[in-house]
């Protein structure tokens, strides 16, 4: 009787080769179901990015909101204020009689300061439009909520609140526009080259003052571009972080 004609060695061969197919075509579906899942995840990526763009504008339109109903009262417009919970203040007794773009109830300032701070805000709001006004004050003396009605506070104003309460003196809300116009990153360095309590307290507050509205003045004359207000130039004149044009006096 006849039997297998094919020798044991072939017929061994051959079933490796069949095993390998097999492995091949398992890899070769984890690596589709893989592109798969990573082309999934990339998708999800771009829908999440898109819908921050799309409500990027909604937060930006919910802080000038928020400007506008009230944000310049004492327990918002500095560091540490919310960990205290200071009560609002809301003084229209301490406003001038006559319209100022320059409060000091705390005496930081000399008259001659104040005309010169209030020229200064005088001419950028003429030439950029957006309206800078200044607050110096030592909570709980401030007039606070009433600087709203009084300055007509909008979305392109700044409103320098001029504090030591918390250490850091230079405190800052801005509207939905100026939000658009200066990065944030601006502000914080503000705070921590002329806020911060060594100067202040080395300097004087009138210093800390004078710096940061200089520093401000210079950076909404900026041109826009990737390095706009990329530095803090104070009343001495540093060169401007747009190009040599820096501040005149």
């Amino acid at each position: 009787m006849l039997v297998a004609t094919r020798p044991l060695g072939q017929a061994a061969a051959v079933r490796p080769r069949q095993s390998h197919k097999r492995a091949s075509c398992a890899t070769r579906a984890h690596k589709d179901a893989t592109g798969s899942a990573g082309q999934q995840q990339g998708a999800q990526h771009r829908r999440e990015e898109q819908q921050n763009e799309e409500r990027a504008p909604q937060l930006l339109q919910r802080a000038g909101a928020a400007l506008l109903s009230g944000l310049v009262s004492a327990s918002l417009m500095m560091p540490g204020a919310a960990s205290a919970r200071l009560d609002p203040v809301n003084r229209p007794d301490l406003l001038p009689k006559e319209f100022t773009t320059v409060i000091d109830v705390a005496g930081f300032l000399t008259p001659s300061e104040e005309r010169r701070i209030a020229s200064e805000v005088a001419a950028l709001e003429a030439d950029t439009g957006f309206k800078l006004r200044v607050l110096a004050q030592s909570y709980p003396e401030t007039p606070g909520l009433a600087v709203r009605d009084y300055w007509s506070v909008d979305d392109n104003t700044i409103v320098f609140v001029a504090d030591p309460t918390f250490a850091n003196i230079i405190n800052v809300n801005v509207g939905q526009g100026v939000d658009l116009e200066v990065p944030q990153s601006f502000w914080s360095r503000l705070a921590g080259k002329y806020g911060n309590k060594f100067f202040w307290q080395e300097r004087g507050e009138a210093a800390s003052i004078t710096n940061a509205v200089s520093a401000i003045d210079s950076c909404l004359r900026e041109p826009q571009g990737r390095n706009k207000c990329s530095a803090v130039q104070g009343e001495f004149g540093e060169e401007s972080s747009s190009g040599k044009a820096g501040k005149l006096f």
